[in-house]
């Protein structure tokens, strides 16, 4: 969290002879940040929080209800939708922790494991989602660029391997970020937070470039490459006389919107993280400047955010086949609770077993395992 690392820049103590002081901390505390520049983040993000995990809550776990209890198997972009419907799941749930720590202005009562864990939450969603992204994107570039090359690779059986794989290697790229939570009582602002101790002075400039590299554009790279060659084939003529083929277009249409949707969302974010790097190296040598960045720090914060709640939204506005797949699951159990009392089966649940033209495999996804 941005806020946490404003304060741990300011309160982190010296652990070797180039790090702050803590006095030097304090003074930059009363000459940068001052508490009246503090308190619209301690009245507004902690409501923003609570309102993006309720929502987020319920629409990523309606996503994934839905993709689970369809009795039809799950498409390989719905496998990696899934996961990353359980990724911003998992993100949202450690969001109330956060919104009771900046409501107490910084006191983090919780403990040092869940100081920890609540951060390990945040950091996973950061690197998993994209990531998760990316390889829906390779998903609609193999189904549309590269149909005959690469079919015997678009099986649910490789997505599930990819997804474990991502999942692990998201836990390994988030550890630098979690290893040196600590709680720690801070004796010149008299309270008790959950804050980084970094083994170095230049720790929080490597964490950065990490963030903004591996999270962001290695993966936007693989994504803008695939996303190129997609549209150019949407636009080939040629290919509107196969039925299948253009079914995967419809499906295309879908996971592009969710493209563009976290990109828009996202990139504010890694361009104010890049910008504290540049003011982490004394690019920036004013309090105005460190106080525009923060402020900008923590305004993408929140619209990076709310892209755990609009792509569940994304699904039902554009995504006809996951509507189609909603509905049905509401038959289904309707049917269910019904049949104890009559046996019959309404007329719309024949449409239950509906299959489209690209889904494979059976319905099992990674986050059931």
């Amino acid at each position: 969290m941005n806020m946490a690392q404003t304060l741990n820049n300011m309160t982190s103590g010296a652990t070797n002879d180039n790090m702050m002081t803590l006095d030097n901390a304090t003074n930059q505390l009363e000459t940068c940040f001052l508490p009246h520049n503090a308190e619209w983040v301690f009245n507004y993000q902690p409501i923003y929080m609570w309102f993006i995990f309720i929502l987020g809550f319920i629409e990523n776990l309606f996503v994934i209800l839905v993709f689970i209890l369809h009795k039809s198997r799950c498409t390989v972009a719905e496998i990696y939708l899934g996961n990353m419907a359980a990724a911003d799941l998992i993100f949202v749930s450690g969001l109330p922790f956060w919104a009771i720590y900046i409501s107490n202005k910084f006191y983090w009562p919780f403990g040092g494991f869940m100081c920890v864990a609540v951060n390990s939450l945040i950091q996973l969603n950061l690197y998993s989602s994209i990531y998760f992204l990316m390889m829906v994107s390779i998903d609609r570039y193999l189904a549309l660029v590269k149909t005959m090359s690469f079919g015997r690779m678009r099986r649910p059986f490789y997505a599930k391997i990819t997804c474990a794989i991502i999942w692990i290697f998201a836990l390994g790229v988030c550890v630098p970020k979690v290893v040196f939570r600590k709680v720690e009582f801070i004796p010149d602002l008299n309270t008790t937070s959950c804050i980084i101790v970094p083994p170095s002075n230049s720790w929080h400039i490597v964490t950065n470039i990490i963030v903004n590299v591996i999270g962001f554009l290695i993966p936007l790279t693989v994504i803008s490459f695939c996303t190129f060659k997609i549209i150019n084939a949407l636009k080939n003529n040629t290919m509107q006389q196969f039925k299948e083929t253009n079914n995967e277009k419809k499906a295309t249409w879908l996971v592009l919107s969710v493209l563009l949707i976290f990109v828009l969302c996202w990139l504010p974010f890694h361009v104010f993280t890049f910008l504290d790097t540049l003011d982490l190296l004394k690019v920036f040598e004013s309090c105005p400047a460190s106080l525009a960045i923060e402020i900008g720090n923590q305004i993408s914060s929140y619209i990076a955010y709310s892209n755990s709640c609009i792509n569940p939204l994304l699904y039902v506005m554009v995504g006809n086949h996951f509507r189609k797949k909603a509905k049905e699951v509401y038959w289904q159990i309707l049917t269910r609770i019904k049949s104890p009392q009559n046996g019959a089966m309404p007329m719309n649940y024949s449409a239950v077993t509906t299959r489209t033209s690209i889904s494979m495999g059976q319905q099992k996804l990674i986050i059931r395992q």
